[in-house]
């Protein structure tokens, strides 16, 4: 005589579970995080290289017009320097928040077929990102190298800065996936928002120009607070670091963090129906 076994459904199971499914699916998120980066690399033809090659060419760029033709200050280092120590946070954030943007849309098969936490399709995004982010850090190296110009003690505070830049890049990362299910024009927006904030953000000068009584104010924009923490842990006493606007970019940004997640999880529910 065969067993019968009672399958019970309870109302509310899987949002009780859902941090712990997190950590069930962990293997889901570094295939799909492997998967991403074998995809960005494979038959390329400068493969890795093209991970290093943008942001050096665009702190050429940045380096030719802010200081030789703007005659803008670096805070007593080498241009070059200054410059690429905002580049790192800021191409990190700006490409995962453009991967993540895009994931739900990019595994929209995936998410209408089978269970798990769909948080896991951003946050590998985010994770392949930052993969380009350490890439891009030999470059920074080098040019240290190249120009005798070494780190101080401030350089064991990078890690805290890092997290904050990862922290804007998830938070912003899931505010615009789950708004890009509903609403298919933000995959327009997405360039355009990039775009918008790199102009404001102190990445090709030094936000020291911006005037005292607007510093508060400038640092409204998270990466501002980002950005000089990166400066000031890299560049030393070169790059003071203005601690009124850093904590309110950094409470923004805890702030950013926390409703995304809010809001993500608020619409996770619909994606299967809605993509």
């Amino acid at each position: 005589m065969t067993k019968q076994h009672t399958l019970i459904i309870k109302a509310g199971h899987t949002e009780r579970h859902y941090w712990k499914d997190l950590w069930r699916y962990r293997e889901l998120f570094f295939f799909l995080a492997w998967r991403d980066i074998l995809v960005r690399y494979k038959q390329t033809a400068i493969g890795i290289a093209w991970a290093l090659l943008r942001p050096f060419l665009t702190m050429v760029v940045f380096t030719l017009v802010f200081s030789k033709l703007a005659k803008l200050p670096s805070d007593g280092v080498p241009y070059p320097i200054m410059v690429f120590a905002a580049l790192l946070p800021w191409q990190f954030f700006s490409n995962a928040f453009t991967e993540a943007g895009n994931s739900l849309i990019s595994n929209a098969n995936m998410i209408s077929k089978v269970y798990f936490p769909r948080l896991v399709i951003p946050a590998s995004a985010v994770i392949v990102s930052f993969v380009d982010f350490l890439l891009s850090g030999i470059i920074l190296v080098g040019l240290m190298l190249w120009y005798g110009f070494y780190p101080d003690w401030r350089i064991l505070t990078l890690p805290l800065f890092i997290f904050i830049a990862f922290a804007a890049a998830m938070g912003a990362g899931l505010w615009i996936a789950a708004l890009n299910v509903k609403y298919r024009d933000f995959r327009y927006i997405i360039p355009f928002v990039v775009q918008l904030v790199l102009y404001v953000s102190p990445v090709g000068f030094s936000s020291t120009i911006v005037p005292e009584q607007w510093r508060l104010l400038y640092s409204i924009n998270p990466m501002v607070g980002v950005i000089d923490g990166f400066r000031w842990a890299i560049l030393g006493g070169n790059t003071p670091l203005y601690w009124d606007g850093f904590i309110l970019s950094a409470s923004l940004v805890l702030l950013l963090l926390i409703t995304g997640i809010f809001y993500f999880r608020k619409t996770e529910r619909r994606f299967a129906d809605l993509i």
